[in-house]
């Protein structure tokens, strides 16, 4: 007999995008659920770097020093190498490391931690805040009706069925997931690039790799090595991609005995070689072409895939979850409308068809030979996305990236960064962005925008050269004459304000209620 189990959110897929959407909506407080059919995080390497975005989504909720620590393996690497084999003479075709640190936009900082050890520090964390994960658990049917959604599941390892009947759910399946395909939302512009089989090996390579890559593009046509990737997984663990045709072999044709031998030709000498794990994956382009249906929404690569050039794809999948999340907080809380849900498709869709785009030229670029001009700015990609909705109140952009990153404080875009001290503590603008509303008050009329702010629920005041010391003096320039900003859990600019008003108490009302409904 299934048992029968009641929650506000259930989400499908413990890849990145589930467990962040079960990590951030837990920290605002909402109960959910979370069911995968593996028994537990992978260990292939994949999804390197974590960008300076994302990991301003982790420092206020405490893991800025886990995920770092989580990528200390890995801090050494730079650059991109073609060779024929890691053994013979290495072209570097991309020579610049990816400026880590931007201290003039952000108090965020890259990291190259690997997606199989952070997963576990994001699971670990949606627990402690009573979030529910049960891996081994296989979603087998997803029915929506006008009042919610019911979930079958079943334990793959006892066969228990469990139903479970939610107001809302996360499909965090992943590319390969049917939710999807069952809901009937196409993926628009789908193209399918190349085949792959990826396998992490153990071997000592200190003899032959002196200076680490973030991979090598080895092999090619006339060469004695079939072409693939390979890129440092952990200690004398080294993850390898061989690309194949799918109207040929299929991924039952990589034996064990295969995989070593085309690592070894890969490497260009005869060195022990164990095989740790293997896995199957498509390389595609597609984003589909809603991101809503009723009660249940697509998140990560459930919702868009593209090529991996510039890590974009599980950044993009964290940042999906980071818009969502406070967004069905609000509304499980009624404190917002059904109709900011909406919202999420209209800022983040966007986003992911230019990204969808770029990632399919850069990467074009990048492995051409020789390299051409590569079309994708990182820092833009990155920090630059800008948002229109509902929720944006004002905002006049009509593109999702402009020509540079903007600092000045406009509705749609990330709030600007700011060098603070709150208490005492140096802190980055975006440390205060986390779960509720936050009412930056300026300078000359704080006082009055903070006792209206402290009567609102949900919503958090500072006065900046009060609360807050600017510690570069950066308000004027990048907030301008501002009385206040309002600023949504997500850290983007929802509204602003200039000028003295009789009742601020009042139009801070006005400004959140039409940002909610």
């Amino acid at each position: 007999m299934a048992t029968l189990k009641e929650t506000p959110v259930l989400i499908v897929g413990g890849g990145y995008a589930g467990l962040a959407s079960a990590l951030l909506l837990a920290h605002q407080g909402v109960r959910c659920v979370l069911v995968d059919r593996h028994p537990g995080a992978s260990i292939l390497g994949r999804a390197r770097g974590i960008n300076q975005r994302t990991m301003e989504i982790y420092r206020p909720l405490g893991l800025e020093q886990a995920v770092t620590e989580a990528g200390r393996p890995f801090a050494e690497e730079g650059g991109v190498a073609r060779c024929t084999t890691l053994a013979d003479e290495w072209q570097w075709i991309i020579t610049e490391d990816f400026p880590r640190a931007l201290p003039e936009l952000t108090a965020a900082e890259f990291c190259m931690a690997d997606q199989s050890s952070v997963e576990p520090i994001l699971a670990a964390a949606a627990r402690d805040r009573g979030a529910e994960l049960l891996f081994n658990t296989q979603c087998t049917a997803v029915a929506s009706d006008a009042d919610g959604v019911t979930v079958e599941a079943e334990d793959r390892a006892t066969g228990e069925r469990h139903t479970f009947r939610a107001r809302y759910v996360i499909a965090a399946d992943g590319y390969s997931g049917t939710i999807r395909e069952r809901l009937g939302i196409p993926r628009g512009g789908f193209r399918r690039l190349r085949d792959n089989i990826s396998f992490v090996i153990r071997a000592d390579l200190s003899g032959i790799i002196t200076k680490r890559a973030l991979f090598w593009i080895i092999g090619g046509p006339g060469t004695a090595a079939s072409g693939g990737f390979i890129s440092h997984a952990l200690p004398n663990h080294w993850g390898v991609a061989l690309s194949y045709d799918p109207a040929e072999e299929s991924p039952a044709d990589f034996s064990d005995e295969r995989c070593a031998a085309a690592a070894k030709a890969l490497i260009g000498r005869d060195v022990p070689v164990e095989i740790v794990s293997k896995a199957a994956w498509t390389e595609s382009v597609g984003v589909a072409d809603r991101f809503r249906d009723g009660r249940v929404f697509l998140v990560g690569d459930a919702a868009h895939v593209w090529p991996p050039a510039g890590a974009m794809g599980a950044n993009s999948a964290v940042q999906d979850a980071h818009n969502l999340a406070w967004k069905l907080a609000a509304v499980l809380a009624r404190r917002a409308s059904d109709a900011l849900l909406d919202t999420y498709e209209a800022e983040r869709r966007p986003v992911a068809l230019e990204l969808a785009d770029l990632t399919v030229r850069s990467q074009a670029a990048r492995l051409s030979s020789p390299p051409e001009h590569d079309p994708m700015d990182a820092i833009l990609c990155i920090l630059g996305q800008r948002y229109r909705s509902t929720a944006t109140l004002g905002a006049e952009h009509e593109t999702v990236f402009g020509d540079t990153v903007e600092q000045p404080a406009q509705p749609g875009v990330r709030a600007p960064h700011l060098w603070l001290d709150l208490d005492g503590r140096r802190i980055g603008v975006h440390d205060l962005f986390h779960d509720s509303f936050v009412l930056l008050c300026g300078p000359a009329s704080g006082e009055a925008w903070a006792r209206a702010a402290d009567k609102v629920e949900g919503l958090r005041a500072y006065r900046v050269g009060a609360d807050l010391i600017d510690l570069e003096n950066a308000w004027r320039e990048r907030y301008g004459d501002a009385a206040a900003v309002l600023v949504r859990p997500d850290g983007y600019v929802a509204w602003r304000t200039e000028g003295a008003t009789a009742d601020p108490g009042a139009q801070l009302a006005d400004a959140l209620h039409r940002v909610l409904h």
